[in-house]
């Protein structure tokens, strides 16, 4: 069969731009379909959304060719500090501190923003032979045949290719309409997402206070007086909160924030984003994978969302660069099944390993405080295990891909 185009990606988000990328410079044809207008995304001004990018992210960006357009952006995290607390109580006595010092690897990892990072995506696709990028258009339909996979847009123009892969998020399309179903639950928290202009300079350290009604980070950004923070409430909390006033919104933080930046400002757009754990049973079917939040979508307690994505682009463009090479088709299922082996067991462990994380921290208990503290108290005065704990943040730990590693397949 001749194919409109090898390998066809739902959704434009990151993680699908990452992998077209990936396959091009493995000598396939991409087409990624993007339901948004691309110019709008790229264009959009500050509005505090960033990512905490691990050290094998940015060696994927890297090996893409998108870190240097965006490496002056980045704010490099020289440190990480976690404590137990309550608002207005300041930190625990007992709390991790990870410094980018005891490994050889650099910074812990760093924290870019969404606009750059997207539009740094987009100039490389353009630039890139081989990808064809349709913006504002969506799949409403798709059919697996022995020989291809052919998809409806909404605009009624159908488009045919070897592979499809989904990467269009937890509500994904994509995996819906092959029949995979979904495993999950919600926890009754609401992520608070905004921006904070601070008086005194964050000296690149990242801050991860865990409250009973869920933690709160901050999340330093580049120039030294701007943060990222992911604030989690119950959901009737962070209701209540939202519907505030700028300056009354500011207030409820302030407790939580504490006084250790000093003088404290709104900066940019807030944002609400309900927080549940969701797996897809499955995460390939006949001449279909699923990437990114399509296949897993864990809590954001350890800002390990992209990151987790980012370990199965590299994954799959590993294995399908491999199957071509052997002169296989991109939909070969053993490609397909490599890669779900590669990748389920280690998602499938992260979301649950966040998800029991959050639901130790996320109480007053006090047995539970005192077990907790100790526990983090333990684990920062033995050097190898704070170590372990950190490679093991930064991406460095297990069977990685070569684009983990800063290699090109």
């Amino acid at each position: 069969m001749t194919w409109d185009t090898d390998i066809l990606i739902a959704g434009g988000g990151l993680n699908g731009p990452a992998l077209a990328l990936a396959l091009a410079q493995g000598g396939f044809r991409v087409t990624v379909i993007d339901a948004r207008p691309a110019p709008d995304r790229a264009e959009v001004g500050f509005d505090g959304r960033a990512y905490a990018l691990a050290i094998a992210s940015v060696r994927l960006l890297k090996a893409i060719g998108v870190w240097d357009s965006v490496a002056d952006k980045a704010q490099p995290m020289n440190h990480i500090k976690a404590s137990d607390g309550r608002a207005g109580e300041g930190a625990a006595p007992f709390f991790l501190h990870f410094d980018a010092a005891e490994i050889e690897e650099g910074p812990v990892g760093h924290m870019l923003e969404d606009r750059f990072l997207y539009a740094a995506f987009l100039q490389a696709m353009q630039h890139t032979p081989g990808i064809t990028l349709m913006s504002g258009e969506t799949v409403v339909a798709q059919e697996v045949t022995p020989v291809g996979v052919t998809v409806t847009l909404a605009s009624g123009r159908s488009v045919t290719a070897g592979l499809l892969v989904g990467c269009d998020g937890r509500g994904s399309g994509t995996a819906t309409r092959a029949g995979i179903r979904r495993v999950g639950w919600g926890y009754g928290q609401t992520a608070l997402v905004t921006a904070i202009r601070h008086e005194q300079d964050h000296h690149g350290i990242a801050q991860q206070f865990f409250m009973p009604s869920g933690p709160l980070a901050i999340l330093p950004l580049k120039g030294g007086h701007h943060s990222s923070i992911v604030w989690s409430e119950t959901d009737a909390n962070a209701a209540a909160i939202q519907a505030l006033p700028d300056a009354e919104y500011l207030e409820a933080l302030r407790p939580r924030f504490g006084d250790f930046l000093g003088e404290i400002h709104l900066a940019g757009a807030r944002f609400t984003y309900p927080l549940s754990l969701s797996l897809a049973e499955r995460f390939i079917a006949p001449r279909l994978a699923l990437v990114g939040d399509a296949a897993h979508g864990v809590h954001p307690i350890a800002g390990q969302g992209l990151n987790l994505g980012l370990r199965d682009v590299a994954a799959l463009a590993e294995v399908l660069i491999l199957a071509r090479r052997r002169g296989e088709e991109p939909g070969s299922p053993t490609a397909l099944e490599e890669y779900q082996r590669w990748r389920r067991f280690d998602a499938t462990a992260l979301a649950l390993g966040m998800d029991t994380v959050n639901r130790v921290f996320s109480t007053d208990n006090p047995l539970m405080r005192l077990g907790r503290d100790l526990g983090m108290g333990l684990v920062n005065s033995v050097p190898g295990l704070r170590r372990g704990f950190m490679r093991q943040a930064a991406g460095l730990t297990g069977e990685l891909p070569k684009l983990l590693t800063g290699r090109q397949v």
